[in-house]
C-alpha cells in the first residue's frame, strides 16, 4: 500500500519538513529537565499549537512530539509504564492537525535514540532495542501516524532496531543520524558508510534517509553531498540547525536567520535532499522563508564545498570522515549570521 509520504515523494520534487520541537516548547513555557512528551497529557492545546505552527508555515511533514518517548528515556521521569499512552497521544493529536489542514500533510512518529549504547561498548542488547522502539511503535501505530521517524541516530546497530521495529508494526519508516564529530556520528560512521549501511540492511529499509541536528547547517550540507556522492536513489533527508548555539542571558540561542535558513533551503535542495526542514533552533519563521525560497529559486548545479562556505559559513572541521579536505576557512560574504 502506498502511504501519504510515498504518493507525495512521487509528485514533488521536494517536501518541507518542520523546524524545532524542543525550541518551540521552550517558548512555551517548558523547562529544562522536563520531559516534553508529558505535555502530550498534561498540555494538549501546547502540542497543537507546536504541530500547527509548522502546518501553518507550510510543512508538508511534522514530527510528532515523542523524540524521548521510549521506556529507556522516560524512566528518567518515572513515566517508563506510560509509553504507549504517551506515544498514541502525541500521534492523536497529531492526526487531528494533519486532517484538518486542508491539504496532505505527513504526521511522522518521531522515535530518537534510547540513550543507551549498544553492545559491546555498552549494556543494550540488539534485542532490547527492537523491543523498546517497538513497544513505542505500536503507540504511535495506535495514534494514526502515517510514518516513523527514527532520529538522531548514532550507532548501525540502533538504527537497525529501529526499522525492524516498524517493521513489526508494519508502518513504513525514515531514518537520520546525527553527523557531530568531524563528519561522523558519535559512533564513528561517515556518511559514505550510512548510505552502505542503509542500502544493505536484512530488514525493509527506510523510505528516506538522512542527517539532522549536528553541528551546524554547513557540516549537515556536507554530509547531503556525502549521501549524494554514493548515487543513492533513496530519497535524501536534511533537517539541519538553525546556524549555531550559543549561550545569551542564560538561554541557548541558534544564531541562524530565517535568511540562512532559506539559503540553506535551497542549497540541500541542490545538494541532493528531497526532504528538507529545520532542527534545533528553527522556529515556523524560518521555515516560512525557507518554503518561499524552495518555491521561487530555481534549482541549480549541485554546490561545491567552496559555495557551502561562501552562502552558510565555515565548516566545524577540517573534514567530513571521507578523507576529502575542507576549503579553508573563510567568513561568509554578504549576509551576517544572528
Amino acid at each position: 500500500m502506498t502511504g501519504t509520504l510515498e504518493t507525495l515523494l512521487s509528485q514533488r520534487d521536494w517536501l518541507l519538513a518542520d523546524g524545532a520541537t524542543g525550541t518551540t516548547l521552550f517558548n512555551m513555557g517548558l523547562s529544562s529537565g522536563d520531559a516534553p512528551e508529558l505535555w502530550n497529557i498534561d498540555h494538549p492545546d501546547r502540542i497543537r499549537r507546536l504541530y500547527e505552527g509548522a502546518i501553518g508555515a507550510g510543512s508538508d511533514l511534522f514530527l510528532t512530539n515523542t523524540f524521548g518517548g521510549n521506556a529507556a528515556r522516560l524512566k528518567l521521569h518515572d513515566a517508563q509504564h506510560r509509553v504507549h499512552e504517551i506515544n498514541r497521544a502525541g500521534a492523536e493529536i497529531g492526526r487531528e492537525a494533519a486532517d484538518r489542514a486542508g491539504r496532505p500533510v505527513v504526521v511522522a512518529g518521531s522515535m530518537g535514540p534510547t540513550g543507551e549504547i549498544m553492545r559491546p561498548m555498552g549494556a543494550l542488547t540488539y534485542d532490547r532495542a527492537v523491543e523498546i522502539f517497538h513497544e513505542q511503535a505500536e503507540g504511535l501505530k495506535a495514534g494514526g501516524v502515517d510514518v516513523l521517524w527514527v532520529e538522531t541516530i548514532s550507532a548501525a546497530e540502533e538504527f537497525r532496531a529501529a526499522g525492524a521495529a516498524a517493521a513489526r508494526v508494519g508502518l513504513p519508516w525514515c531514518g537520520t543520524m546525527s553527523f557531530d564529530t568531524a563528519g561522523r556520528t558519535m559512533m564513528g560512521l561517515t556518511s559514505a558508510a550510512m548510505v552502505e549501511m542503509v542500502e544493505t540492511l536484512d530488514i525493509p529499509g527506510p523510505v528516506a534517509f538522512g542527517a539532522n541536528c549536528g553541528v551546524g547547517a554547513s557540516d549537515l550540507l556536507r554530509t547531503i553531498l556525502g549521501f549524494a556522492a554514493q548515487g543513492t536513489d533513496r530519497p535524501i533527508i536534511a533537517k539541519g540547525n538553525a546556524g549555531v548555539p550559543k549561550f545569551v542571558d542564560g538561554h541557548i540561542h541558534y544564531d541562524g536567520t530565517p535568511d540562512l535558513m532559506a539559503d540553506y533551503a535551497v542549497l540541500a535542495r541542490d545538494c541532493g535532499a528531497r526532504i528538507i526542514g529545520g532542527c534545533c533552533g528553527t522556529t515556523p519563521d524560518h521555515l516560512r522563508r525557507m518554503r518561499q525560497a524552495l518555491e521561487e529559486t530555481a534549482p541549480c548545479p549541485r554546490p561545491t564545498l567552496d559555495t557551502v562556505v561562501e552562502r552558510i559559513g565555515a565548516f566545524s572541521s577540517a573534514r567530513d570522515g571521507t578523507g576529502e579536505p575542507a576549503p579553508a576557512d573563510r567568513r561568509r560574504r554578504g549576509r551576517r549570521r544572528g
